[in-house]
C-alpha cells in the first residue's frame, strides 16, 4: 500500500496511521487519538491550505495542516481490532 502524509489526502480518502513525525505536537497528537493503527478519513478540507476535518475512530476532528503533516497514513487499508 501506498504511504503519505496526511496533510497531501483530500477529503473521502482514509487511511491507517503508521506513525507520527517527531514534534513538539506529537504527544498532542497521541492524546487527541491519533494512534498507531486507527483508521482516519478526510472529511473536509477547507480552501487555501485551511483546516481539515477528519473522522478518528467515529468522532470528528479539526487540524492545521501543519499538525497534518505530521501523521504518515497508509492510505486505503483496514484498522486493526
Amino acid at each position: 500500500m501506498q504511504e503519505m502524509k496526511l496533510s497531501e489526502m483530500i477529503p473521502g480518502d482514509a487511511g491507517v496511521v503508521v506513525r507520527l513525525a517527531p514534534s513538539v505536537l506529537s504527544a498532542k497528537l497521541a492524546e487527541m487519538g491519533m494512534l498507531k493503527g486507527k483508521k482516519v478519513t478526510v472529511l473536509f478540507q477547507a480552501p487555501f491550505n485551511g483546516p481539515m476535518a477528519v473522522d478518528v475512530d467515529g468522532y470528528v476532528l479539526s487540524l492545521r495542516m501543519e499538525e497534518a503533516g505530521l501523521i504518515e497514513l497508509e492510505k486505503n487499508v483496514e484498522a486493526e481490532g
